[in-house]
């Protein structure tokens, strides 16, 4: 049985990113993933909706707290009932799961938004919470070398509070609504800027990263590789390889490596820890879950008949920077989009009458999401659920976690905002609401494996490697301190890149 350089699990965006900068250090790397290998020539096809068994609704039970989930996506997404989870009874948490090869990056939304010191250094700013034990400053070229590996586009704007991206300009026209919109908020002190996205629909780690890593033939790849623990060896205490169980033959199966890092997924890699039993002296390993909260839908309007509609953008946080808000603390920001037509549900109105005012306003539907900050809190937390287990015999997270009086009057706030925003740029109002969706539903779940200097506060160093096991590295979402309000997956794929860089030297000097 061959020793690896390195031991990676999970192939998701930061395992992809770990795989690619690891390998290109000359270091052998084994990436073991729980799910299978999408080939999308043999595993996608065309059905008439009507050939369907649910008609494109899902069979019932299926994907309880999956929203995004239809019959057309199906076997995309993690099975609940092979995959379960636990909260507490009227607490609930939705945990959107993939497990294949490339994990979410398959699907996700491609925004990617640098955070600031503002993030970074957030107890300086408005005194709650614990500061990253790093700058913006340090990060800085891993989010540039990240830019470019993502082929990220943008326009830049030069606010503290949201950093340049470092891809390709996008100088695009707004359409006249959006440019309408621009010019109400600014008004109002408030940046409207473009999308940043990384490009194209396929912008995942099984496209641009892990390919790069296999290219240097120190890539060994193991799909269906259900990782049950970290084992250690008993002498020294040092990680020295996993132990996983094979997702179809259920057979069980053991790798060795010098270094051990997960990148399973924020919730995934805490909950091999805890199965572990590594990595917690400081008793703070599950604590500190937080997400961005979402209102979606937070507002629905119509633009003005005439004017041309189309495309969308960003609106960036303006809460809580120079001026302090008595009401809530950190902020918020949005996204939007317009040109769709509004949903008939948003019509007091039934039969003919309806019809005819679905018709009327085709194409000239506005709508914003809001994306608000949410305060890392001890008390919101995972554990190991003592009477679950999956169907690999694996015990399984108990999840909990509530939105408190902070997220509620941010949420009021952004409701409020963003309809004077839509008033003031002429648009009628169809709809407004304050509802968050529940947690976890933004797929940004992120902490319960925190980074910090002080080991007895946090769990990892500012190079997201353990403070206990000192060849056990997490290089996911997991070592966030706090989220912002910013789409995380750029800054866990520079964190990846800089850690990696970090590993690699230690290796050779053999401090690892």
């Amino acid at each position: 049985m061959p020793t690896y350089d390195a031991i990676l699990v999970g192939a998701g965006m930061t395992g992809g990113a770990a795989a690619y900068a690891l390998t290109a250090k000359g270091m052998s790397v084994l990436v073991l993933d729980a799910g299978p290998l999408l080939d999308p020539a043999r595993h996608r096809g065309s059905k008439s909706v009507y050939d369907l068994p649910y008609r494109g609704f899902n069979r019932p039970g299926r994907f309880p707290h999956i929203t995004q989930a239809s019959e057309f996506n199906a076997n995309l997404w993690a099975d609940e009932q092979l995959n379960p989870y636990t909260y507490p009874v009227g607490q609930p948490y939705y945990w959107v799961r993939v497990r294949l090869v490339g994990g979410r990056s398959l699907l996700w939304g491609r925004w990617s938004l640098r955070l600031s010191d503002y993030e970074f250094r957030n107890r300086d700013h408005d005194g709650y919470g614990d500061n990253w034990p790093l700058r913006y400053k340090d990060l800085e070229p891993y989010y540039d070398r990240a830019d470019l590996l993502l082929r990220v586009t943008s326009k830049p704007e030069h606010l503290p509070q949201l950093p340049d991206n470092k891809g390709p300009a996008d100088n695009s026209a707004d359409s006249p609504a959006v440019a309408r919109f621009r010019a109400a908020a600014d008004k109002m002190g408030i940046t409207v800027t473009k999308p940043r996205r990384a490009g194209g629909a396929w912008a995942s780690s099984v496209n641009l990263l892990l390919p790069r890593a296999s290219a240097t033939g120190r890539l060994t790849l193991v799909p269906n590789a259900v990782v049950r623990e970290v084992t250690t060896d008993k002498s020294t205490g040092r990680a020295n390889g996993v132990a996983f169980v094979d997702r179809v033959s259920r057979r069980d199966y053991t790798a060795r490596g010098r270094v051990v890092i997960l990148a399973a997924s924020t919730l995934e890699s805490t909950r091999l820890l805890l199965n572990s039993s590594l990595a917690n002296s400081s008793g703070v390993l599950g604590h500190y879950l937080f997400d961005q909260f979402y209102v979606k839908g937070v507002v629905q309007a119509l633009v003005p008949r005439g004017l041309d509609a189309g495309g969308g953008g960003y609106v960036v946080r303006f809460r809580n920077l120079k001026d302090k808000d008595k009401r809530f603390l950190r902020g918020y920001a949005y996204d939007f989009g317009a040109r769709g037509t509004p949903d008939a549900r948003l019509y007091p109105l039934y039969g003919e009458a309806l019809k005819q005012a679905v018709e009327a306003n085709a194409g000239r539907g506005f709508s914003m999401t809001t994306m608000g900050e949410v305060l890392p809190r001890f008390e919101n937390q995972v554990s190991i659920d003592p009477d679950k287990k999956d169907a690999w015999g694996i015990p399984v997270l108990h999840i909990r976690q509530t939105y408190g009086p902070n997220e509620h009057a941010m949420a009021r706030d952004s409701m409020e905002t963003a309809e004077e925003m839509c008033r003031q740029a002429g648009f009628e109002i169809l709809a407004k609401h304050d509802r968050m969706a529940p947690p976890g539903e933004s797929i940004h779940e992120l902490g319960t494996c925190r980074m910090g200097d002080n080991p007895k506060t946090s769990v990892l160093n500012q190079f997201q490697q353990s403070h206990d096991v000192k060849n056990l590295f997490v290089v996911d979402g997991s070592s966030f301190v706090s989220g912002g309000v910013q789409n995380p997956t750029l800054t866990m794929v520079a964190l990846a890149l800089r850690s990696s860089d970090y590993l690699a030297e230690e290796m050779r000097r053999r401090s690892l």
